[in-house]
């Protein structure tokens, strides 16, 4: 297995997160008032800001809503985060 450098490492857990969030998402569909299902979705949720934000910050955007250009739309110009080489 290859070393994974901490952008790579970021991303791994960014994407374990996601997908943690649409397995309860599904979990929620069919069980609504399910407490621990709501605990486990909103823990999940909460890191997975975190660790989007620290992704943003150090890395750039995720997501084309977290683009910053006012001159260019530069979401198209770089690779997607899924082409970077993190994953």
């Amino acid at each position: 297995m290859p070393i994974l450098n901490d952008k790579q490492k970021l991303m791994r857990k960014l994407q374990s997160c996601s997908f943690a969030l649409v397995e309860a998402n599904l979990y929620l569909d069919s069980h609504p008032t399910c407490k621990m299902g709501l605990e486990y979705f909103r823990k999940h949720r909460d890191e997975y800001e975190k660790l989007e934000a620290e992704y943003v910050e150090k890395y750039g955007p995720v997501r084309a809503v977290q683009s910053s250009a006012e001159k260019k739309w530069d979401w198209v110009s770089t690779p997607f985060p899924w082409e970077r080489g993190e994953s």
